[in-house]
């Protein structure tokens, strides 16, 4: 009620505190009415109902599993686009050790508290990954130590936890003497922490008797998943602007009366492997249409492993298929895809269109579209391996987030409503490893796209395979 009287006060843009009698309620609310109203008996009551009405959307709310991962997903911008954690806790978005201008640049800048420093090193620490864990507690420290003595209501952590999970970070890493000196400023702080006090005592004598290891520099933990990191993360990090070389542009109709009179808008951006980019694919509407069809399915998306599906890391997103029958924009969509390719789309020749949505640092790190093994899901279709992939970009994004071919060195930028076309398999039917690819992660932004994937069976005349048997 108070809040509804305030805005009620201010609701008019010409009223201005240059008036005497408002800025004479101004001051008296700020001095004697909101202080009344936090005092109240009333307000001790509202404490419960305030209880009881969180209780009733904390279902809704995010929980530890959300926060963990939008955690780990600092970390992966962080690793993938070279990001300082020191810029990253002051809002700035810049590779670490350089003075190119930052990667994404937001109207307003937001930092981080010790508090999330803490939080962000913590998820590290907890998996025993100590490169991540020492770098965002420090900055943890650095910011508790700037503010020791204030007490914010908000922060579960503290300079002392801090401490803590640092020493005992660079203690694992092999920097014992620096493990040493940071649990004696702790004990400082905590002069009756026993736990502390022993290890002090600990690696006192490790030093002393010269059993400890030198310190080696740390290394980022590798992903089993990743044999290509480095060739990957160049990609990602290359400007959006970049101009591929060998580029042409054409009006296709590909021989298909659908396209007479609405020519697509095709680019050539890569011959071995194929790769073409068709613009204006699709309209907004079209786009918006398809993403609130989806939005209701959306579940986190699994991977291929052996003969089951399952979650992974080196995957982070959320999908939903949507049948032709869905609506009949889906319907429009998959005659367009049919019209372009030229391909048989009906069932079972082609999965239903899978439509994927990566939030915070939502990434697909380089992986084949066709099955590389019979055992694969895939097979269970009976309609042979995917033969070609169709991925419409269903949203602009702010930073980060291409497509990036590991082998044909080329990185493709989201483009807003546009549609990326490449074969996955070669003419003979084997799978062409030129088209290894990776989603980059997105480092600002919502990306959408919808992905249709067309098998070979039933596409026998429509792509013939050619007099070489190598092709």
């Amino acid at each position: 009620r108070f809040y509804e009287k305030v805005q009620a006060l201010h609701q008019d843009p010409e009223a201005s505190v240059d008036n005497p009698l408002l800025a004479f309620s101004l001051i008296k609310r700020l001095h004697s009415d909101w202080p009344n109203v936090v005092y109240s008996d009333e307000a001790t009551e509202n404490t419960q109902v305030f209880h009881a009405g969180f209780k009733e959307v904390e279902q809704e709310l995010p929980g530890a599993e959300d926060l963990d991962g939008a955690a780990r997903a600092l970390m992966r911008l962080q690793d993938v686009y070279a990001l300082s954690v020191k810029g990253m806790a002051n809002g700035i978005f810049q590779r670490a050790g350089t003075s190119c201008p930052p990667l994404y640049s937001p109207g307003r800048r937001v930092s981080l508290s010790a508090d999330d420093c803490f939080h962000v090193g913590k998820v590290a620490y907890d998996t025993g990954d100590y490169y991540h864990s020492i770098a965002w507690l420090e900055e943890a420290v650095s910011l508790f130590r700037l503010s020791y003595g204030s007490w914010n209501p908000e922060d579960r952590s503290s300079l002392e936890d801090a401490l803590d999970h640092l020493a005992f970070s660079y203690f694992m890493a092999g920097n014992t003497s620096h493990a040493l000196s940071l649990s004696e400023e702790l004990l400082h702080y905590d002069p009756s922490n026993r736990r502390v006090t022993r290890n002090v005592a600990k690696y006192k004598k490790l030093l002393e008797t010269g059993t400890v290891a030198s310190a080696v520099p740390l290394q980022r933990p590798n992903s089993t998943h990743l044999q290509s990191r480095d060739a990957y993360e160049e990609l990602c990090q290359r400007p959006g602007d970049q101009h591929l070389p060998n580029l042409s542009c054409s009006y296709e109709t590909n021989g298909s009366p659908y396209l007479l009179l609405q020519p697509a808008k095709k680019e050539m951006v890569w011959i071995q492997p194929y790769v073409a980019l068709y613009h204006d694919f699709i309209s907004d509407a079209e786009a918006e249409t398809i993403k609130e069809l989806a939005g209701p399915w959306l579940q986190r998306s699994v991977v291929a492993s052996g003969e089951k599906q399952q979650k992974a890391e080196y995957r982070i997103s959320k999908s939903a298929w949507l049948k032709d029958t869905a609506d009949p924009v889906v319907q429009a969509l998959e005659q367009r895809i049919a019209a372009v390719t030229g391909l048989d789309l009906r069932p079972p020749y082609a999965e239903y269109l899978q439509v994927v949505n990566y939030g915070l640092g939502g990434h697909y790190e380089p992986h084949f579209d066709h099955a590389t093994s019979r055992k694969s899901p895939l097979y269970r279709m009976k309609s042979g391996n995917r033969i070609a992939t169709v991925m419409i970009y269903l949203s602009a994004v702010e930073a980060g987030g291409s497509t990036a071919f590991i082998y044909a060195n080329i990185s493709v930028p989201v483009v807003k409503n546009a549609a990326l076309f490449w074969w996955n398999l070669r003419r003979n039917g084997n799978g062409d490893g030129d088209t290894l690819h990776a989603g980059c992660p997105v480092l600002a932004g919502d990306k959408w796209v919808a992905n249709k994937w067309i098998h070979e069976y039933g596409q026998e005349f429509r792509r013939p395979c050619s007099a070489d048997p190598q092709d």
